[in-house]
């Protein structure tokens, strides 16, 4: 991945992961984050283990991050997107929608 993809990726990943990695850590302990999206055969969710990934990218430095994690970035971000163009109507405050989401960093109903 050569300089210009890792700025762009970067910075979509930034723009996208609205959750501190704090935030996302707690919300990791809680049985809603548990229980959202798909299980592998009864163990963690995708998206669990996914978050758990985001919370050390955003622990660490810049210029310490390798082109796996910058591969990682971008499934987020490709993630996050998709997930964010399927928005169910409605109140989506305690939805499974929003859940998932927020297992991959990103809050919809957070800044």
């Amino acid at each position: 991945m050569d300089g210009e993809e890792r700025e762009e990726t970067w910075n979509d990943f930034r723009k996208l992961v609205n959750m501190t990695p704090a935030e996302l850590e707690k919300w990791l302990e809680s049985d809603d984050s548990r229980d959202a999206g798909q299980h592998q055969d009864g163990g963690e969710s995708t998206g669990h283990a996914s978050g758990r990934r985001i919370v050390t990218i955003l622990r660490t430095k810049k210029g310490d991050l390798s082109d796996d994690d910058y591969r990682h970035m971008r499934k987020v971000v490709g993630y996050v997107r998709r997930h964010l163009a399927q928005r169910p109507s409605g109140d989506v405050r305690d939805t499974r929608w929003r859940y998932s989401l927020m297992n991959w960093g990103h809050d919809p109903l957070g800044g």
